[in-house]
């Protein structure tokens, strides 16, 4: 293994209790993980209603896997784990009938793109379920592909009959 040290993330989503993001951060700690950063946004929640916590690191290779494996086996729900690519992030908005054409298959379909990652979701319905809702979307990207990441919105929206406004130059941020 290598003894270089590498910048990684880990983005994890946590249930909404007193103690979890400390939780969280002791496998990392008692592993030889140095954070660099924690993005936790209690105002966001995921599909599953969780918040959604993102922890860039440093550590060796070997350290990391140590790391992502005791964050699993303390009931971490690790969602990605790997080396960081500092990319761009990027916000849209898809507009239509998400619930009857599953928000999570088009999130799911978003991420297999190769370093494409859905950072938050915000869903408002005004009309219910039954009505049209709107969604926007902060994605995390390498810079080489963001077209790809829009690319594929843009078909998935065509494909589900969506609107998207995009991108929202500033990630998103009011």
């Amino acid at each position: 293994m290598s003894d270089e040290v590498r910048a990684y993330t880990v983005r994890l989503e946590l249930v909404d209790e007193p103690g979890e993001l400390l939780r969280a951060l002791e496998p990392i700690a008692s592993n030889g993980g140095n954070l660099l950063s924690i993005f936790h946004e209690r105002g966001n929640v995921t599909p599953r209603g969780h918040i959604p916590v993102e922890v860039d690191l440093e550590a060796t290779p070997e350290r990391f896997e140590i790391i992502v494996d005791a964050l699993r086996d303390a009931g971490v729900n690790v969602i990605r784990a790997g080396a960081d690519r500092y990319g761009e992030e990027l916000a849209v908005v898809l507009v239509g009938h998400l619930v009857d054409t599953d928000l999570s298959d088009t999130l799911s379909r978003v991420e297999v793109l190769d370093g494409v990652s859905v950072a938050d979701v915000s869903l408002t319905g005004p009309e219910g379920i039954e009505g049209e809702s709107a969604a926007r979307l902060r994605l995390v990207a390498p810079a080489d592909g963001r077209e790809r990441a829009l690319e594929t919105v843009r078909e998935l929206a065509a494909e589900k009959d969506l609107r998207v406004i995009e991108p929202l130059a500033d990630g998103g941020e009011a």
